[in-house]
């Protein structure tokens, strides 16, 4: 087999850390049984996420959250898979948390975590506290990078996870409407690299979770209730030449301007714009 095998989920998400994290633990396993080396879940999954399953902090056992996050990571080890867990991450009171995902490798730490950085009116204004970092690692030779939700609206983003040589973008979110899918779909398209949507089963009637290609088509989805798919990512697909081996270098060149420059002409044809 080429390639890397990844999990999408999109389970159910509650107010409960304890029976949140028992979701994980258990989608964990269920994609090691599928031979998944990256398992991806939902914006705000461990400790349920403001505005729909958390209205207050002060209602969040946090000493639960991090018990349940190290027994994740213990579980990460003992499968060796890496595991990107949305959930809310504490601050030092009186500051609001990060809205974060964690990225936490095979050998059970938590190697980086990706804050996230364009909130919502209501998110900054009443729930976190916003980060201002992109986040890449490395699996196998492939590299990932995260955003979440809302910083779908902002393709600055997108494109500076395709100069930082990211070929698989994680999208973890808790969506609110069905133009979100086709905005996903394209900045696949146009950045040619693979974008995985993690999404939770509240919002499964607006789009399913699923893996996107960089041609912009599905490569899988999580159909009906179920609540993982897993497809390989293979640079090497003959499928994927145009978008991987052509459009994206072609890109990455066309961007740097020189190809263009070069080409200048001093023509009164081209300089004169109102003549036929």
């Amino acid at each position: 087999m080429t390639g890397i095998r990844i999990a999408v989920a999109q389970p159910v998400i509650s107010a409960d850390a304890r029976v949140n994290g028992e979701t994980v633990r258990r989608l964990m396993r269920k994609a090691a049984a599928g031979r998944a080396r990256v398992v991806q879940f939902p914006e705000g999954l461990l400790s349920g996420y403001a505005k729909e399953q958390i209205a207050d902090w002060s209602h969040v056992d946090w000493d639960v959250v991090r018990e349940e996050l190290e027994l994740i990571m213990a579980l990460a080890a003992e499968l060796k898979v890496w595991v990107v867990l949305g959930s809310a991450h504490p601050l030092t009171p009186p500051h609001r948390p990060h809205n974060s995902l964690y990225v936490i490798s095979d050998a059970g730490e938590i190697v980086d975590r990706y804050d996230k950085r364009f909130c919502s009116h209501t998110e900054i204004n009443h729930f976190y506290t916003p980060g201002f970092d992109p986040v890449v690692f490395d699996v196998d030779g492939y590299r990932f990078g995260c955003v979440i939700c809302v910083e779908i609206n902002f393709p600055q983003l997108f494109s500076q996870y395709e100069r930082l040589g990211v070929e698989c973008l994680l999208l973890s979110a808790y969506p609110v409407d069905t133009v979100f899918e086709v905005k996903a779909r394209a900045y696949a398209a146009i950045n040619c690299y693979w974008v995985s949507m993690s999404l939770p089963a509240q919002t499964r009637d607006l789009m399913p979770s699923g893996l996107i290609t960089p041609n912009g088509t599905y490569a899988t989805q999580v159909t009906g209730k179920s609540e993982l798919a897993i497809a390989t990512l293979d640079r090497d697909d003959p499928d994927l030449t145009i978008p991987l081996q052509h459009a994206r270098p072609w890109r990455t060149t066309a961007l740097k301007g020189d190809i263009y420059r070069t080409r200048a002409v001093t023509d009164p044809r081209s300089q004169n714009r109102t003549t036929a």
